[in-house]
């Protein structure tokens, strides 16, 4: 059954170059033996594929270079049904990429290269301002300049659409975007450095849930890996628990999830079922290498 609400992703393009590997080297170190491969990625595009795949409405407002990976990122996008249109091209700026380095355990360190991501501006999403209604659901990240996600959230709630906020990677966020912000999602990490709270258990969950909703957020959402998301709302708090799988790669895993996430709140589902169905879709894409290609389709959650 297709979506009731468009979702518009607003965010980054990249694509991933990972090399899996036992260990991560340290400093100074070479290591042999790994295995290379090249996925599409970016948290804004793995969002709006992970969207897509599960068969929601997706817009993807992004900006990519003008050169070959742009270009497969674009043919990609299209592939998935995910609407093009505002997909701008930087005439100065390479398309994102992102070095991934992935170990043994399935955890990763990634350096990015922000490229025409860096170049997505207020202007360029203005272009696609009718698109915001009631109707919407925006999912953006911080990818791409803080200027410009400040201006979409404010852009989107002044025409009462839902915003939500996957606060990553994580940075000092001004109260007049967070104000603007209907759901917020960080990981522990995410909400630590947001807040200043550590996040080890629930109760800390719970003071930094409070944190964030004292800046006007009515929904937080801490992720926590396999252990599941930690739920606080008008409603209370609680704990969503995630299915139990063997990790072969966490890339992308937060975006999948968000990506889950908007499409379940934009068929109408409560938070609750929305985490859970965001917990599954995570949990099965750390199975898979690589950060689209991770997603899963709708019938394989069923």
């Amino acid at each position: 059954m297709p979506s009731s609400k468009r979702i518009i992703v607003v965010g980054s393009s990249n694509t991933d170059m990972v090399i899996k590997t036992e260990s991560f080297p340290k400093p100074g170190e070479t290591l042999m033996g790994g295995e290379f491969f090249l996925f599409p990625g970016g948290k804004g595009a793995n969002q709006a594929v992970a969207a897509a795949r599960l068969e929601g409405q997706v817009t993807l407002i992004a900006k990519i270079g003008k050169d070959l990976f742009g270009e497969k990122a674009r043919a990609q996008f299209s592939n998935e049904g995910i609407v093009t249109d505002y997909i701008h091209v930087d005439e100065k700026h390479p398309s994102g990429v992102a070095l991934i380095t992935v170990d043994g355990k399935g955890e990763n360190t990634i350096v990015v290269a922000a490229g025409s991501n860096g170049t997505l501006s207020p202007a360029d999403v203005k272009k696609g301002a009718a698109l915001f209604s009631t109707d919407t659901l925006v999912l953006m990240q911080l990818e791409i300049p803080l200027e410009t996600v400040t201006y979409t959230a404010e852009l989107a709630k002044s025409r009462g659409a839902t915003v939500i906020l996957n606060p990553a990677p994580a940075r000092t966020l001004p109260g007049d975007l967070l104000s603007n912000v209907s759901i917020i999602t960080p990981n522990r990490t995410e909400a630590e450095t947001l807040s200043g709270i550590r996040v080890h258990d629930t109760p800390s969950a719970t003071e930094a849930a409070k944190w964030f909703q004292k800046k006007g957020i009515a929904t937080v959402i801490i992720t926590l890996g396999k252990q599941g998301a930690f739920v606080s709302d008008n409603n209370g708090s609680r704990m969503i628990d995630a299915p139990e799988v063997q990790a072969v790669d966490s890339t992308a895993a937060g975006d999948i999830f968000n990506g889950a996430l908007a499409v379940a709140l934009s068929e109408g589902s409560t938070i609750d079922d929305a985490v859970r169905l965001a917990n599954r879709a995570a949990a099965l894409s750390v199975t898979r290498m690589g950060a689209q290609s991770s997603a899963p389709y709708k019938h394989e959650l069923a």
